[in-house]
């Protein structure tokens, strides 16, 4: 027996302990001694000694400490089998003002199932000095006080217990009062100042006076309050109570707002003098206050709160009875409240040690759990009874000191019931009785039979490429048919090879949570996919083990820009080509050709222009990167023009890449010049080749010119158009027809701004009618001379490049005054004017907004002339 000596324990009670655990230990109890407020891990005692148990086997054989507090003050070192403090205790906090304080504990150890009764007797210390409810106290005492009256004084309050409570009173010199002793007067722990001079307002009206409490500890703390005294006139009787001590019992259920008691004082003064009101004492604690109400004027006490007999049995109250004259006597009257008790608490079980789960070959009367069973309410209804289900392979066996053990009996099959839930019903005496219940949910365990097996036949698992290292890729999962540390698995990777490279290189897995994790960052263009095999194993005896197969599949990302590998840049990054200023709409230019390392989407290419600076000019298949003309190169055209093209993917964000070509615009003289300056730079073979060249085109060209002459005048022959052996043709006609052609040639995939408009003339006209939707006046050429004259049919006016005949108007106001202003006559006297031979039909620009003529309506206007 160990026992932890303060030398503020008084040396009797050491004896008194060292007596009583001798004396109890033959009853299986063991009783120890320490001081509150030791440090934690400070000595309490030798457990394994005084039980007479093998420090080594403590923890074979689970020897826990269980507390029947909710905090676990004291525990068990297990390799040193002493008992030691978890938890600072505060005596005060733990049993109040109680003047016994002991903590109860259980050990239990198993193999065989044994419970050992500890009682740990928390000695007090003075670590608390007295204190009073205010630092200071107001008294009225008349001058004609009769000598030897008292007044009662708040009184001190000491957390601790025993003699380091408090004691006894001190009040400061003087020649007025005098303290009344705890023997005079019944007030016990009540101090009071009794009168014993006459006083005299007139010569000392206030009196400073001290009251210290001592505590009886040592080393002796005290507190100290100021009482001021007022010395006042007058009022010469004082009340009186009728009982010296009113006593009311009630239950604790009482409803609340029920009148408890009624205290009555009375005074034979008459007027404010003898009208008397009704207070708690200073000394009143708070919690007495909250539970309980005063009425000022009737002394009635009712119930505000609610009472509980296993919290508070009993409430002692001072009540002040003080009359309202000028200067106030008052006196206290004493209020017991007896607190009866009723069955208003069911029992409560504490389960003090359990084991979850047993074996299904475990011997009979194994312990499976140990009960406590508690009841709050009196002893006449504490005693409890508890039973379970009948037709279950466990019972209760009684212990000491309402301990009930749950233990096995009979046979226990894992395949038949692979768990039970154990209902505990335990019933108390009262009236009427109250039960409570609890379930214990006991798991039978199975030995190792089944091996470990995956979710899935095969595991998918996809990861974008340049993935973070150690970031997981996600994970595998298995179960297992058996319990406890059968089902324990643990994952790892199978050695196999990837490209040569041992599995560990690419991923790993968490052998707990089976997680997988990339041990590099991938790489599509590289690696698309691989295999890696994973097992699991049990943790039974022996471990069994499965495996699978885990399919690692790298998802593409846009993480590659198109490359752009013709044209070549032959001047840092630009590339160059010329093109002739004579080339047709839907000259093919250049191709731009790109590819993409990604795939899918990500490796789908789109080509554009990027800021170009005539839109009107080139065009670039989307598809293909073909670069297109879409319109005649005219002489404000710059020679040079930087075309820059455009190549994204479809990959999310999109990367694209450009390519800047230059473009240079060359007359077709000096393209010639350049080729025969290439082809006699090249080699004297070259001159039979520009030789041949020459001829085949020169002819090609005469050939051509004499077939438009005969079909020129064959059409003109046809149409009685031909005068003077000369037929004039609208060369624009030619060039807009082959323009047209052009456009036709062009890749499918050409893309036409919608600023840009190219204007084709109706091929039903006749050849000589030309009619372009941008232009929307008729004009009449002149057949003679070097100059033609002009009509506009919309205005009447005719124009004349040259005036050689001045009475010709010239203006639409003329034109107005002489034809009207309506569109027939402007018709029939542009015909008039027009019939005569000296003019034909051709075209007058005017603004691209107009509405040109209906082409109907110009062929009709040309039956009429001609």
């Amino acid at each position: 027996m160990a026992f932890l000596l303060n030398s503020r324990v008084p040396l009797w009670s050491v004896l008194y302990v060292i007596l009583t655990s001798v004396s109890e230990s033959a009853l299986g109890n063991i009783r120890y001694s320490i001081a509150e407020e030791l440090q934690l891990g400070a000595f309490v005692g030798n457990i394994a000694h005084d039980l007479g148990l093998d420090v080594k086997q403590l923890f074979e054989r689970r020897f826990r400490i269980a507390s029947e507090n909710k905090k676990q003050y004291i525990t068990v070192n297990l390799k040193t089998g002493i008992l030691q403090v978890e938890e600072k205790i505060d005596r005060e906090q733990l049993c109040e003002q109680g003047l016994s304080c002991v903590l109860m504990l259980e050990a239990v150890i198993e193999n065989p199932f044994q419970i050992y009764r500890i009682e740990v007797d928390i000695l007090d210390t003075n670590d608390n000095a007295p204190i009073f409810r205010s630092s200071e106290a107001n008294l009225e005492i008349s001058e004609f006080t009769p000598l030897g009256m008292s007044f009662q004084l708040q009184s001190a309050f000491d957390p601790d217990a025993g003699t380091n409570s408090v004691r006894s009173y001190q009040l400061s010199s003087n020649e007025y009062f005098r303290l009344k002793s705890q023997s005079e007067g019944g007030e016990a722990g009540v101090p009071a100042l009794v009168l014993q001079r006459q006083l005299d307002r007139e010569q000392e009206p206030t009196h400073r006076l001290t009251l210290t409490a001592f505590d009886g500890g040592n080393p002796e703390r005290f507190g100290t309050t100021e009482i001021k005294v007022t010395v006042v006139d007058v009022n010469d009787n004082a009340p009186v109570c009728q009982q010296n001590i009113y006593q009311v019992t009630t239950a604790e259920n009482t409803p609340r707002d029920t009148l408890i008691v009624k205290v009555t004082a009375l005074d034979m003064d008459e007027g404010l003098n003898g009208e008397v009101i009704y207070s708690f004492s200073d000394h009143t604690p708070e919690k007495v206050r909250e539970i309980f109400n005063l009425e000022a004027a009737t002394g009635e006490i009712r119930l505000t709160g609610f009472l509980d007999f296993e919290e508070t049995h009993r409430y002692q109250i001072s009540i002040q009875a003080k009359d309202r004259g000028p200067h106030p006597f008052a006196v206290y009257c004493k209020v017991l409240i007896i607190v009866t008790d009723i069955n208003d608490n069911s029992p409560e079980i504490i389960t003090t040690s359990t084991s979850s789960t047993i074996s299904e070959n475990a011997s009979p009367d194994t312990a499976v759990a140990v009960l406590r069973i508690t009841d709050r309410d009196s002893e006449n209804t504490a005693d409890v009874h508890c039973r379970i289900p009948r037709d279950i392979p466990f019972k209760l066996t009684t212990s000491f000191n309402n301990y009930y053990t749950l233990v096995t009996q009979g046979d226990i099959d894992r395949e038949h019931v692979p768990e039970y839930n154990i209902t505990i019903i335990c019933i108390d005496t009262g009236n009427p009785p109250l039960s409570t219940t609890k379930t214990i949910r006991v798991l039978v365990t199975d030995i190792n039979d089944n091996a470990p097996r995956f979710t899935q036949p095969s595991f998918a698992m996809y990861v974008t490429e340049n993935n973070v290292i150690d970031a997981s890729i996600g994970s595998v999962s298995a179960f297992d048919p058996d319990f406890n540390q059968d089902t324990e698995l643990s994952y790892s990777l199978l050695n196999s090879l990837i490209h040569g490279l041992p599995a560990s290189t690419f991923v790993s897995i968490n052998a707990v949570s089976g997680v997988m994790s990339a041990h590099q960052s991938f790489d599509f263009e590289q690696l698309t996919s691989f295999e890696v095999h994973v097992r699991v194993r049990d943790s039974g005896s022996p471990p069994l083990s499965s495996n699978v197969t885990v399919n690692v599949i790298i998802v593409d990302q846009n993480d590659n820009a198109p490359v752009i590998v013709s044209p070549s840049p032959i001047k840092g990054s630009s590339a160059e080509d010329k093109i002739p200023r004579s080339a047709e709409p839907g000259h093919l230019v250049a191709k731009v050709t790109a590819t993409d390392a990604d795939s899918g989407l990500n490796a789908q290419l789109v080509y554009q222009l990027y800021q170009p600076s005539d839109e009107s000019l080139f065009t670039v298949a989307p598809e293909t990167g073909e670069l297109w003309t879409i319109r005649h190169f005219t002489s404000k055209d710059p020679v040079r023009t930087k075309v820059v093209v455009l190549v994204r993917d479809n990959g999310t964000p999109s990367l694209s890449s450009t390519m800047t070509i230059n473009v240079w615009v060359q007359d077709d003289t000096t393209e010639n010049a350049s080729n025969i300056g290439t082809l006699g730079i090249n080699g004297p073979w070259k001159w039979d080749l520009k030789f041949y060249l020459m001829i085949l085109f020169g002819t090609t060209s005469f050939l051509l010119l004499v077939a438009i002459l005969f079909l020129g005048i064959k059409v003109c022959q046809g149409r009685n158009y031909v005068k003077s052996g000369f037929c004039r043709w609208k060369t624009s006609y030619f060039s807009r027809t082959s323009s047209r052609h052009g456009i036709e040639k062009a890749s499918v995939n050409l893309q036409i701004p919608s600023n840009y408009s190219q204007a084709y003339e109706n091929a039903t006209l006749p050849q000589q009618l030309h009619y372009d939707p941008a232009m929307n006046e008729i004009m009449f050429l002149k057949l003679h001379g070097s100059a033609a004259s002009t009509i506009d049919l919309k205005t009447g006016t005719c124009v004349a490049a040259k005036h050689e005949n001045p009475s010709i108007p010239t203006n639409r106001e003329t034109t107005q005054q002489i034809y009207g202003t309506r569109q027939q006559d402007l018709e029939q006297s542009a015909i008039e004017r027009c019939s005569s031979g000296q003019y034909g039909i051709g075209l007058y620009t005017s603004e691209k907004n107009d509405v040109g003529p209906d082409p109907r309506r110009l062929v009709e206007i040309h039956s009429r002339a001609f």
